[in-house]
């Protein structure tokens, strides 16, 4: 049984400060500790941030994850390789190795490594839950943790924003629309069309490879133009006929990344996201 406790209602001073997870040919690669001051062990919550797979960095969704690591989560924001240098599968294979390195690392931190959870937004909900639902995938854990080798980078649950659930489908949206800053970025990062079906986490669904379904949160802003609401919802349904558990909630009027910004809807949206972890966690 897990250790770890949460309650949305407490409150934390943080530390936050960053840590390096891999080092590699392609350099060392940061992680954004967010920690909360107090006695653990807390559950642990990996950041997988957005910017199409091209750009952004694991600051994005700083404001999230102070909040919810003040509430009493240790907060792990992973940077990773990003297009045009490093194609599909390279972000995945870093979601899948920060997530084994967070579990290694957690106790060094005050936290419970078998309470770990993930939170992808935009892309980065593409990339973490890829590795959710594939997380024992040989490409994706192509690299051995030090120390962490009986470590999987299986998540307890996923939490998700404004996230590319198909890429296959995004990009012929985009390119039906010809909305080039959507089509470019998919085409940098994976090699083909095929390579953006493999790699769907949608299509993982429909095509049954998947090895795990953690209970997901979806929040989805309704007059997002990067992500047609069709996706969300077709992957609500397929998620539930698999026998997932998720819950999808929308926000009217509100755009892509909407919650990066303070304001009313971004708090509500950090609400959703603190009950969610006290009914998870």
């Amino acid at each position: 049984m897990s250790s770890a406790t949460y309650n949305p209602e407490a409150s934390f001073e943080v530390e936050a400060f960053n840590r390096t997870y891999r080092n590699s040919v392609d350099g060392d690669w940061p992680v954004r500790v967010y920690q909360p001051q107090g006695d653990g062990p807390f559950p642990v919550l990996i950041d997988v941030h957005g910017g199409a797979w091209t750009r952004g960095n694991h600051l994005n969704n700083a404001l999230i994850d102070e909040a919810l690591a003040a509430s009493g989560i240790i907060v792990m924001a992973l940077e990773f390789r990003q297009s045009p240098d490093h194609v599909y599968p390279a972000q995945v294979q870093d979601v899948n190795y920060g997530t084994r390195w967070a579990k290694t690392h957690a106790a060094e931190f005050g936290g419970d490594p078998d309470n770990v959870g993930g939170l992808g937004t935009s892309s980065g909900g593409h990339s973490m839950m890829l590795s959710a639902l594939r997380y024992d995938e040989p490409r994706y854990n192509d690299e051995a943790v030090p120390g962490g080798e009986h470590q999987t980078a299986e998540l307890r649950y996923a939490i998700t924003g404004w996230p590319v659930l198909d890429s296959h489908a995004r990009y012929l949206y985009a390119k039906d629309a010809g909305i080039a800053r959507l089509m470019e970025p998919s085409e940098s990062y994976f090699p083909n069309e095929a390579a953006m079906q493999e790699g769907s986490p949608q299509q993982s669904l429909d095509r049954g490879d998947y090895r795990a379904l953690p209970p997901m949160l979806i929040l989805q802003g309704e007059s997002d133009d990067n992500i047609p609401l069709a996706i969300p919802e077709r992957f609500v349904e397929t998620f539930r006929a698999k026998g997932g558990i998720v819950n999808i909630t929308y926000f009217p009027s509100m755009p892509h990344a909407f919650a990066q910004n303070p304001g009313p809807d971004t708090d509500k949206a950090i609400a959703l996201m603190k009950d969610f972890l006290a009914r998870n966690v």
